[in-house]
Formats: structure tokens, C-alpha cells, sequence
């Protein structure tokens, strides 16, 4: 960590200006901005799916037509009206059409396909109700029977391979031969049974018995690439020919879904399909192969596929062609996604033109971040016209729209952070140290140490600290509350007796109203000349210059307050307490720098001078939040009055006892933060306040990017946890990647964006970096908890007391169950995920990476519990046993 004399030297302290404000040229910025946007329309244009394939002149020799009525579970009859206007439609696309049952509506098929000119391939199903088994056959005999364009029948659809996946009261091979051998006595038309490819194979028995087999050939249920999808197709279908030579071989199903999730390498897509189905029916055609593509018509309700089911159609919902059968396959709502994806991007990357003193490369970072949320929009307006919501998905996007909608502006911010960090122009708003001049204004400062059960010799400690300040107008005010005990306070007493008059004692016993009623006490009894009020925690020792430096800065009247960094003198006590310090200088480097450039700082208490007149404007301190230091300092800022901050060190305290004591204090400072947000809200409306627009938007960001990105993590990680079983048992749709990746993405972000500023920031090792991310980390499930309960309207408030100093850790293990509970569950869930995918669905294998992200910040926890216990051990082991007398 930077001392005091280090910073100084490094000349970082630059100027107590008004803030970044030299701006780009309009040229330059419009030239940024639209290099931006072309190199976006490149990328578009570079991915654009287009391509050839071959072409197909006539009508398909058959597509599969099964239409349903509701739910396929829901055995109601389908409309003839439904029917007509289908087949209509097929008629334009195929010479004939295949059934997958004979009754529910669909024995009107025949006859109406035989007024549209189409041949029938009737199909009767089987199934574990004998009932309607014998219906099916009835049905399909008799249609055969008095409908010449019924051209073959098919006994039953996938039996025996239902059957051996598990399916309860499906039929046998031996069984499906008995019905296959009964229809072929009475059809007048040839008999075929359909199964997929690999049950002739192994079944040839059904082979055997059928005059033509039927069999299903999908390339995307093979697992394979589109590119090799017809070549190894074709290759079964030459293993079927070998095993049944004297066999009319048909491919029964041929198809590949436009939408939907990936089966092991074979994806989904409207040019996938295109290509697959074109390329198979061309060669197909040109070798003599009989075949039967799946199927006419895309079926929304047919969800027991999962969620390629509704996508197999060469027809959409509407009846409307999903690609065209001749010429170049292109997306014919391509280019108008990508102009909808780059307009967007230009339009939030428009926010630039608020922003003093951009750079070339901040513009740049920015726009592009811009432009991928951009690019995110348009990929989600082009998923809503090409899908059917099912009603997985109508829960996964009804949740994760509006959590999305959360997470870019927190990601925003955090680019746009780091896009200062690491082009921006330097901090100009530091407050500039100087020499005073000889004739320099010293007004009279106060500085009040409130204390509430410290230890003496801390106390002690900071009181000789403040007695040795260099400025020649202060004095102390010392308040010890609600401390009985005479061994803390009679020590403390005695030495500001010692120190003479401007040293004043104050104790009080039963005060209520938390550290603000201290503070408030202490104001009784300032001295009514003073000017400027000083406050600094009972564990600080304070620089010698602290005042000497800082207070001429109040010769601005405009000037309301002047805060410098907290530090601290007692890292070294541990690898947790390190890191312990290294997270709280990223806040003082970093953020508390960057909020200096637009006056909107937050005020931290301790190492804060604040004019006396500003305070009493703002109503003093106040004890309806227990964050009476932030509360009060953006009161101040609400008024118009001006901030300023130095990252000059000159305050060096003691961090947090432990673990534990650390989240009592993140917990209390979250806690704090909601009841500021719920008591000043009202002032960021317009003509509430003098806050300007650059001053609500640090606040407002902050607040998100604190509490309520916590918030919605632990949310977020808590209805995934819900998610898993549906997911597992496959009940429903896994998120689709359009969920699932910006989360994958938000959490790389904020990894460089960590990363990236500490390094450039933050005087720290790699390792103590490292240590800092885990403690930020660590704290996730205590800041949520915290701002919710915060949050509820009936909360109420509760001060508690930061240990700091020496002494044993508090136990934490019952304290971090939660985190040990959520992560194990979040590490569970995922390693389920990945077990059960065996096909390795895309989606399934990102969420499952999703669980294993979200359960980092809970084993963060228990790790640093668990390494603060192991050092505790250790510091046992090597204590010196007092001798035995």
C-alpha cells in the first residue's frame, strides 16, 4: 500500500478542478462512433449464414403430416376445416403426404387429400391401449379399402423402439410382427412398419415381416455436423439395403429441426435445415431413394421432444415456406436484425455525448460494449419472431428479461469504469496539496473521536496522534457512550486532562440513537468559534499534516466538505487481513476517485472535515439511517454545497478483529445504504435538489452496482436452484444461451474489470489482488440478506459495534452456513446438470457453468473462514505455555 509520502511524491494528488472537461471534437467523436458501428455491420456481415446448396425443382415425394388438437396427450378430434387448409398448403410442397394415425380426425385425411391430388402413406397406430389399437386398424383398412390414393399402410410408429426405451405398455418386435402379419391379410395395399433405423438392425425379424420397411433416418438424432449430415445418412441407408437386399427400402423420417437445442454436434438453425434437407432430397432423388421428409408443418404443442419438437416443419405455424428449394439459402430477416442490432447500439452508445473529456479509446470501449447489447436486443427481437414460446421458455424469458434488463447498465457502468481506468484521461479533481502561504486562514476545526467500548491503549493511541497535528487552531472532543466500565474510560479522561483544555472529555451513559447521538453530543459541546468539524474513528492515527493540508481548501466557500481515504496499520497481521485491505483501497482508489471527478463521493466518517454551516444546513447528524456519515454527506451534496477528495493517505486504523467482525461491518454499511436510498429517493426527482445529472448517476450506479447487483445475485442463484430438477428430470426448457451466456459474460467482465483497474489503481501485489477479489467476493450473500431485510417496510435498525484490534477470532462456522448451504447446493445442481447431459445440450452444459459461477462467492466464505481457523490453530500451536508452578 501507497504511504502518504509515496502518493505525494508520485504526483498524483493533480488539482482541485472542476473535473474531466476537456472535450473531443464532434468530428472526432462521430468518426469513433461510426467506425464502431461499421466494424458491428462487419462482424454481421462476416457471420451471415447465407450459402448454397443444391437445388430441388419438383415437389417432395412425401412429408409427414400429423397435426394435433391441443396437446398430443389430448386425444381430441381434429377439425376438418384445420385439415383442408393444411393439406392445401402441403399440396404446393409435396406429391404426397404421410399419417401417423387413422382415427381422431385424421381418417378424413384420404379423401381430402385425394381432391388436392395428393397419395396417402396411412398410417394406424399402436400403442399400450388395445382399444384404440383395434380402432386404428379398423379405420386404416377400411380407408384403404375405399381410397385409391391411399398407396401403403403403416402398422405402428416407433413401437418397439419405445418399448426398449423404457416406455410402459408399449409392444415387442414379436408383438408388432402379430399385428403387422393380421393387417398384411386383409390390406390392399402394400404393409410397411416404421422404426428408427438401428431397431431393423437389431430386430430383423420386422424387417422381415413387412413388404416395405420404413425406416427413420435423422441425422440430427445421429449427433452429427450438418456437413457430414446426408453423407451419413446415405451410409445407413446402404447398411439397410446390405442387411435387407430383397427389401423395398423407404427413409420413413428425414428431417432436421430449424430451432431448438443441439443434440451432441448437430445444431439447429433455418439455414441448417435448408442445407440438410435440400442437399438429402437431391441426392436422394438422383440415386432412386424413396423418402419421407419430417414434417409439413411445424407443431407448437409438440413438446415431448423437448424444445426441438415444435421445429421439424417445412412449413411454419402459419403455413408459411421456412426456405426456399431453389437459388442461394439467406435469412430473409438478416440484414434487418443486423440494422436493428447496430441501431441500437448507436443509439445507447448516443449516452457518450454526456460524458466530459472522453478519450478515443474510452469512446471506443464504450461504443462497443454499446453495440453488444446491441447486438444482444436484436438477437432477442429475432428469437420472439422465430420462435414459439413454450412454457418453460415463457417462465425462463418472463424472469430473465427483466433481470437482464438489471444487469446492463451494472455492466455498463463497470466498462465504462474501466474504460477510464485504462484510457481515460488522469483524475484532474484530486485535491492538490501546496504549502500554506504565510498568511493562510486557519480556521478553528473540532475533531470528535466517538468511542463506545474501545480499548485504552487504542484510544490512547489515536488522542496522542491528534495532539501532535501540526495546524495551531484545533481542538478534540472525546465522547466515550454507553461504556460503564472504568477501565475503559478513566485512562482515556486522564490523558485529555493531561493534554490540556482543548482537550475535552465527554462521557455519557444510556444515550440512544447510535453513533449519530455521540456525535451530535460532541456538537453541544464544540466551541462555538469553530468553523470546520473533523471526525475521525477511535482506532485512527492520524498524519501530522492532516489538517495543515487539507482545511486551506475550505477558503472555497462552495466548499462543504473534504474527505481523505481510510487506511490501515495492521495488514500485515494476517494473509485475510491483507486481503482485508487491499479490497478496501480498490473502493478509495478506484471508485472514490472516479466519484470525485462529478462531486459525488461518498462520505465515510472517519478522516472527513466538513464546514460547520453546511453541516447545520443538513440537519446535523442523524439517526434514522446507521450510516450517519453517508447519509449526512450526500444531505450536504443535496444542498449544492461541494465535495472534495484526496487518495493522499493521512489516517492509518485497525481492520476488522476477523472475519466475522468484517461482515458485521459490510452488513451494516449495506443495511445503511437501502435506509439512505428509502429517506433520500424523493431528491432525485427533478427540481428536488441541486444534484445534477452526473451526481444522481454516480449514486444511482453505485447503488446498483453495490446492494442490488448483490441482491440480484443471490436471487438469481436461488431460482436456478429451483430450476435444476425441472432442468434434470428434463420437465422443461433449459434457459436458452440468450439467458444463460450474458451471465457467463457479466461475470468475465467484472473479472477484468477487477483485474484491470486494481492493477492500474491499486498499489498492491498479485496476490494480495487476488485476496481482495475473494473478500469482495465473500460478502455477497451478507450484502444481499442485509439490503432485503433492510429493505421490508417493518425493518428496523440495529448498530452494531465493528471489533478491531488483537485478540482470538469470533467463530464463524454457524455464521457462514448459509454460504455452505447455498454453494454446496449450487456445486450439486451443476455437477447433476453435467452428469444427466449426456448429449451435451448446449444450453444445459452453460447453465450448469452458471451454478458452478454462482457458487464461488458462498465457497469464497467458507474458505476464509476456514483459513482464518487454520491460522488461529497455528498461532496456538507456537503461543508459549505458561509454566507450570
Amino acid at each position: 500500500m501507497k504511504t502518504a509520502d509515496r502518493t505525494e511524491q508520485s504526483g498524483e494528488s493533480v488539482g482541485m478542478r472542476v473535473g474531466r472537461s476537456r472535450a473531443m471534437p464532434l468530428g472526432t467523436l462521430a468518426f469513433v462512433l461510426g467506425l464502431v458501428a461499421c466494424i458491428h455491420l462487419a462482424i454481421w456481415a462476416l457471420k451471415n449464414p447465407a450459402t448454397t446448396a443444391l437445388s430441388v425443382e419438383d415437389r417432395l415425394a412425401s412429408v409427414s403430416y400429423n397435426r394435433f388438437e391441443g396437446s398430443p396427450s389430448a386425444g381430441r378430434t381434429v377439425p376438418e376445416a384445420r385439415i383442408r387448409t393444411d393439406l392445401k398448403a402441403i399440396a404446393g410442397q409435396a406429391k404426397a403426404i404421410r399419417t401417423y394415425a387413422s382415427t381422431l380426425g385424421l381418417e378424413r385425411v384420404p379423401p381430402i387429400a385425394a381432391e388436392l391430388g395428393l397419395d396417402v402413406t396411412l398410417g394406424a397406430w399402436i400403442g399400450p391401449d388395445t382399444a384404440r389399437n383395434e380402432r386404428e386398424i379398423a379405420s386404416a383398412l377400411n380407408l384403404a379399402r375405399h381410397n385409391p390414393n391411399v398407396k401403403r399402410l403403416v402398422v405402428g410408429n416407433e413401437t418397439v423402439f419405445r418399448h426398449e426405451h423404457g416406455a410402459a405398455g408399449e409392444h415387442t418386435a414379436a408383438e408388432l410382427v402379430q399385428f403387422i402379419q393380421r393387417v398384411k391379410r386383409e390390406s390392399p395395399v402394400p404393409v410397411a412398419t416404421a422404426e428408427n433405423w438401428r431397431i431393423f438392425i437389431e430386430h430383423p425379424e420386422l424387417g422381415n415381416a413387412v413388404d416395405q420397411i420404413f425406416a427413420h433416418i435423422i441425422p440430427y438424432w445421429e449427433g452429427v455436423p450438418k456437413e457430414t449430415a446426408v453423407d451419413r445418412s446415405l451410409e445407413i441407408y446402404d447398411q439397410l439395403q446390405a442387411a435387407f437386399p430383397c427389401k423395398t427400402i423407404v427413409v420413413g423420417e428425414y428431417g432436421w429441426p430449424s430451432a431448438g437445442r443441439n443434440f451432441e454436434q448437430s445444431m439447429p438453425r433455418p439455414i441448417a435445415q435448408a442445407v440438410v434437407l435440400r442437399d438429402f432430397v437431391a441426392r436422394a432423388t438422383a440415386l432412386g431413394i424413396d423418402y419421407n421428409i419430417i414434417e409439413a408443418i411445424d407443431q407448437p404443442e409438440k413438446l415431448f421432444e423437448g424444445n426441438v419438437g415444435p421445429y421439424w416443419g417445412i412449413l411454419n405455424a402459419k403455413l408459411r415456406p421456412k426456405f426456399a428449394w431453389t437459388g442461394r439459402l439467406v435469412d430473409p430477416d438478416y440484414w434487418e436484425a443486423a440494422g436493428c442490432a447496430v441501431l441500437i447500439g448507436l443509439l445507447l452508445s448516443l449516452s457518450i455525448l454526456l460524458l466530459p473529456g472522453a478519450t478515443i479509446g474510452q469512446v471506443a470501449l464504450l461504443a462497443g460494449a454499446d453495440h453488444v447489447i446491441g447486438d444482444w436486443c436484436a438477437s432477442v427481437l429475432g428469437y420472439w419472431h422465430a420462435h414459439y414460446f413454450l412454457h418453460g421458455e415463457v417462465i425462463a424469458f418472463g424472469i430473465g428479461l427483466p433481470l437482464m434488463g438489471l444487469l446492463a447498465p451494472i455492466l455498463l457502468s463497470r466498462v465504462g469504469e474501466l474504460a477510464v481506468v485504462a484510457f481515460g484521461r488522469a483524475p484532474e479533481r484530486l485535491l492538490a496539496i501546496s504549502p500554506p502561504g504565510r498568511d493562510a486562514a486557519t480556521p478553528k476545526v473540532s475533531i470528535h473521536v466517538p468511542a463506545y467500548r474501545e480499548p485504552p491503549e487504542m484510544l490512547l493511541r489515536t488522542i496522542d496522534s491528534v495532539a501532535r497535528l501540526e495546524y495551531p487552531n484545533f481542538e478534540c472532543v472525546v465522547i466515550i457512550n454507553n461504556t460503564p466500565d472504568p477501565a475503559f474510560w478513566q485512562p482515556i479522561e486522564a490523558r485529555c486532562r493531561e493534554l490540556g483544555p482543548r482537550f475535552k472529555f465527554i462521557r455519557v451513559e444510556n444515550l440512544q440513537g447510535f453513533k449519530a447521538a455521540a456525535l451530535r453530543l460532541a456538537m453541544k459541546e464544540t466551541a462555538p468559534e469553530a468553523e470546520i468539524i473533523g471526525v475521525i474513528d477511535a482506532d485512527y492515527v492520524v498524519d501530522p499534516r492532516w489538517l495543515i493540508d487539507l482545511v486551506p481548501a475550505f477558503a472555497d466557500p462552495e466548499v462543504g466538505l473534504i474527505q481523505a481515504p481510510q487506511d490501515h496499520r495492521d495488514s500485515d497481521r494476517s494473509l485475510i487481513h491483507a486481503a482485508m485491505n487491499a479490497e478496501y483501497a480498490g473502493f478509495f482508489d478506484i471508485g472514490m476517485v472516479e466519484r470525485n471527478e462529478f462531486n459525488a463521493i461518498i462520505v465515510h466518517g472517519t478522516m472527513c472535515l466538513i464546514r460547520r454551516t453546511a453541516m447545520a444546513a443538513a440537519g446535523g447528524w442523524s439517526s434514522d439511517t446507521i450510516c450517519e456519515d453517508s447519509d449526512l454527506g450526500l444531505s450536504i451534496m443535496e444542498l449544492g454545497w461541494r465535495a472534495h477528495y484526496t487518495n493522499r493517505r493521512y489516517g492509518w486504523g485497525l481492520l476488522p478483529q476477523d472475519y466475522q467482525a468484517f461482515r458485521v461491518q459490510r452488513a451494516r454499511w449495506a443495511s445503511g445504504s437501502v435506509q439512505i436510498v428509502r429517506k433520500h429517493w424523493r431528491k432525485f426527482l427533478p427540481g428536488t435538489s441541486r444534484l445534477n445529472h452526473d451526481q444522481k448517476r454516480e449514486f444511482l450506479l453505485g447503488w446498483l452496482n453495490w446492494f442490488v447487483a448483490e441482491t440480484i445475485a443471490v436471487g438469481a442463484a436461488l431460482l436456478n436452484l429451483i430450476w435444476v430438477p425441472f432442468i434434470a428430470l428434463d420437465k422443461v426448457a433449459v434457459p436458452d444461451v440468450l439467458l444463460t451466456f450474458p451471465i457467463i459474460a457479466a461475470f468475465f467482465v467484472t473479472l477484468v474489470h477487477f483485474a484491470c483497474a486494481y492493477r492500474m489503481r491499486v498499489a498492491v501485489t498479485y496476490w494480495q489482488m487476488l485476496g481482495a477479489m475473494i473478500v469482495f467476493m465473500s460478502v455477497q450473500w451478507t450484502v444481499a440478506s442485509a439490503a432485503f431485510k433492510a429493505a421490508l417496510p417493518a425493518s428496523q435498525s440495529f448498530f452494531y459495534r465493528t471489533r478491531k484490534g488483537g485478540g482470538a477470532s469470533h467463530t464463524t462456522r454457524i455464521m457462514t452456513m448459509p454460504e455452505m448451504l447455498l454453494g454446496t447446493l449450487l456445486a450439486a445442481g451443476a455437477a447433476t446438470i453435467f452428469a444427466v447431459n449426456v448429449y451435451r445440450h448446449l444450453e444445459a452444459d452453460l447453465f450448469a457453468t452458471i451454478l458452478l459461477l454462482q457458487s464461488l462467492p458462498f465457497f469464497s466464505a467458507v474458505a476464509l473462514v476456514w483459513l482464518e481457523r487454520l491460522g488461529d490453530r497455528k498461532l496456538k500451536e507456537v503461543s508459549p505455555t505458561p509454566a507450570a508452578t
